[in-house]
Order: structure tokens, then sequence, then C-alpha cells
């Protein structure tokens, strides 16, 4: 990297930078076959579903999306077409950029994913401006943009990410997808509706806490994960040092939900503080093992339609909301939860080792046949 010729552009330079026109997302009703519909969402590449075609006509493939306002820090690279909820930008690029793949994007999207994490939510995001006047710093040759340096890169980063991917798979036994006999009996119990539901209230689950805020800046780095209302990084904004006058909370036994903005929860795997706009849910029968955790996240997390408005809270209320859990004898059925999600990780992890499997496969067949020619 040390030998890179490097220039800088602003991001108008290269793009044409717009506010989209946009959708109310609570008003929005979703289909099976239709349009992406892009929202402020890290998941799903900020696609949260389909939408009909509406009187006016969709962005155009081939873009980027970048949102605005700071607490939801999400820049993307949209394959098909789509439609917008409020509050995100379009990026097209411009014939500088005379070679445009999803491997240049993304080369790009780290760039410009930089510039937008640098607004948080107080700052109620970035100016259009500001965002055309960013300037980036990019790979050149002779005097112009080396997109083969940048298309290359991009293929070496995809290769190591992909070889760690295998060692991670390896050493967690997750490249183990085969159901099991118990596995495949509950998913088809569940499939055919014979698993007993039962709707519980927060309150009755789990005793609710709650702390001031925490000021960032005040306090030390260190090992104990703070968690605040974010997307990123499993909800971990720092690492600091034990606060003596706040409760650290068992990761075992309690979920942090961020309550106003973001209403999400999660499970850690150490032991946690809480900051700003964070409750911690603990429960009343004491420690579960993280695939209970996983369930009651997930169950906790389909409420989130409730509270996609920023002003929309749910401290108040949030011991009276329910949630709906396998049930037997009116308690949770906490070995149904263990196996269904056992079950369904291996599901969903099956296509990412055969993906991944078949991507190592392509990348070590690539690289014997450079070494060949050489």
């Amino acid at each position: 990297m040390e030998h890179v010729e490097w220039g800088e552009y602003k991001l108008e330079d290269l793009f044409e930078i717009i506010g989209t026109k946009s959708l109310d997302s609570n008003a929005i009703n979703f289909v099976d076959i239709g349009i992406n519909f892009v929202g402020r969402t890290f998941e799903n590449n900020g696609i949260q579903g389909k939408i009909e075609k509406q009187s006016f006509e969709p962005n155009e493939p081939f873009t980027i999306t970048a949102t605005v306002i700071g607490n939801y820090k999400y820049v993307k690279f949209q394959k098909e077409s789509y439609y917008c909820s409020q509050n995100i930008n379009k990026l097209t690029p411009k014939p500088i950029i005379s070679k445009w793949n999803e491997k240049i994007a993304y080369y790009f999207i780290a760039n410009i994913q930089k510039f937008v994490s640098l607004y948080d939510y107080q700052q109620g995001g970035y100016k259009l401006e500001d965002i055309k006047n960013y300037t980036i710093k990019i790979p050149n040759k002779n005097g112009a943009i080396d997109f083969e340096f940048m298309d290359k890169f991009i293929a070496e980063l995809e290769a190591e990410r992909l070889a760690e991917l295998e060692a991670y798979l390896l050493a967690t036994w997750l490249k183990d997808y085969i159901l099991t006999d118990e596995e495949k009996h509950v998913l088809e119990e569940f499939e055919s509706g014979k698993v007993e539901w039962k709707k519980f209230r927060i309150g009755e689950l789990f005793d609710v806490a709650t702390w001031r805020d925490v000021i960032i800046w005040k306090v030390l780095d260190g090992n104990i994960p703070l968690i605040s209302h974010q997307h990123e990084n499993n909800w971990i904004t720092k690492k600091i040092t034990q606060l003596s006058n706040r409760r650290l909370f068992n990761f075992k036994n309690t979920l942090p939900l961020a309550d106003r903005g973001v209403f999400l929860a999660t499970t850690q795997n150490e032991n946690f503080h809480i900051g700003t706009r964070v409750k911690a849910l603990t429960f009343k029968d004491w420690e579960k093992d993280v695939k209970n955790r996983l369930f009651f996240v997930a169950s906790i997390n389909r409420l989130q339609i409730l509270f996609t408005e920023y002003s929309n809270n749910a401290t108040g209320n949030l011991p009276n909301l329910s949630i709906t859990l396998p049930a037997q004898n009116n308690q949770p059925n906490y070995d149904i939860m263990e196996i269904l999600i056992s079950a369904i990780q291996k599901l969903v992890i099956k296509d990412v080792v055969l993906y991944a499997d078949k991507k190592i496969d392509a990348t070590r067949e690539m690289m014997e046949k450079s070494l060949n020619h050489k």
C-alpha cells in the first residue's frame, strides 16, 4: 500500500448526490412480489421488504444509498430498483467513474461510511452539501483513477475474509448443518402447528432496570462493554473500566434493550453496563443458555414495528408489552426454544457454509492458475 499513488476527490466530483423522494415507512403495505423498499435499517442490505409500484418511478439500480440521520449510519449498494423511506440520499456514479461493478462500489462505500459515521443522533444527521464536499483519497495511476487496483484490492480482501469465515465456522462447530432427529421432529411440530404457544407480559418474565446516562468522554477505556442505543458492534458503544456506581449486569441472565429511537434487544457474551436510553431485562428465573436468550431476543424484536419513529418511546409501557413463546403448563417451554433455535441456526448457516465453500474453492482455483502462469 505504501507504493500506491493517491488522488483526492470530492464526492460530488465522483457522484451525483441527491435526496431521494421518500415514502412514510409507517404507511407502507408490503407485498410478496414487488419493488424493493429501502429503509433506515442495517439488516438485509437496508431492504425492509417489497412494495407495489408507486405513482412515481423507483430509483435506478446499481446506485448507492446513504442514510442521513446519524442514529442510522448505513451505506449500501443497491443492485435492483428501489423506493426509499425518509432521510436517504442516493449516489449515482458520474462518467469519471468509467468502471463500475460491485467490488468498486464497495471500495467507495467504505469511504462514504466513514463520513456518515461522523454524525451522531444529536446532530440530526448531515446536510447534503456536507456529503457533496467530503473529500476522499482513492488510488491513482498516471493521473487517473486506478480501477484495476480497487477491483483487485476488494477481491483479495474478500478472499481473506472468506478464509477467516471458514476458520470461524470450524472453531465454533457451525460447519455442522445436519439436523438431528430431535431437531427434525420439533421443526415438523412447529410447521404443522402442533407447538403450544402462549402470550407472556415482559413484566411477568423480567425485572426491568434502567440507569442514568453515561457520559462517554468521562469514562476510561477498559474491557467492559457499554451498551447504548445503536445497531453497530452488537450495540457496544465502547469498552470501559467498571463503574463503581453502576450495576454490572450478568450477560447470562440479562438482555439489554434499546427502547427509544431504536427498539432492539440483543444478547451479549460478557457482563456489561448499560448507558443512554437502554433498559436491562433480567430473567426472573435466573440464567439462560445462549439459544434461549436468542429466542427471547427474536421474540422481543418483533415488537419493533410499534416503535419505528424516534418520538415513540417504549419506556412507560414496557412491562405490559407481550411476547409470544412456546409454552408447556402455562410456562415458557425452554427445551423447545433451544431445539428450534439450534435447528434454525443450522438451516441458516447451511447456506453460509455452502456459499463459503464455493467461494473459497473458486478463490483457490484462481490462485492456483495464477501461480501456474508465473
